[in-house]
């Protein structure tokens, strides 16, 4: 359903990245979860998915082209901890790979 994701398009691409974030403590609900600030997560960025038989993946080498499931411009998926909470965009920073998120996606959300 469209309107249980949250759009982030308002956001302009020189926003603050994520890991320069800095967090107040003094504020009541910062200061609450500051146990699990170094707790570790695992973040993917889905570009797309391609099934193929083992022998065909020992066929794969060097220069090989995987086609994926998914069409050019369409958005990825962002997953923590195996589970899928936001759709993006994959960008350029400074000569790196990076994904900027363009809609959140609400619990019990995941229709493609």
């Amino acid at each position: 359903m469209a309107e249980d994701n949250l759009s982030l398009e308002e956001f302009s691409p020189d926003q603050m990245l994520a890991s320069e974030v800095q967090v107040e403590l003094d504020d009541k609900s910062a200061h609450d979860l500051a146990p699990v600030f170094d707790v570790p997560v695992n973040i993917s960025a889905v570009l797309g998915r391609a099934h193929m038989s083992v022998a065909q993946l020992l066929q794969l080498g060097q220069g090989s082209v995987l086609e994926l499931d998914r069409k050019v411009g369409e958005a990825i998926d962002i997953y923590v901890n195996n589970r899928l909470v936001a759709r993006g965009e994959v960008v350029v920073v400074d000569d790196r790979l990076g994904v900027t998120m363009t809609e959140i996606i609400k619990d019990g959300d995941t229709a493609a």
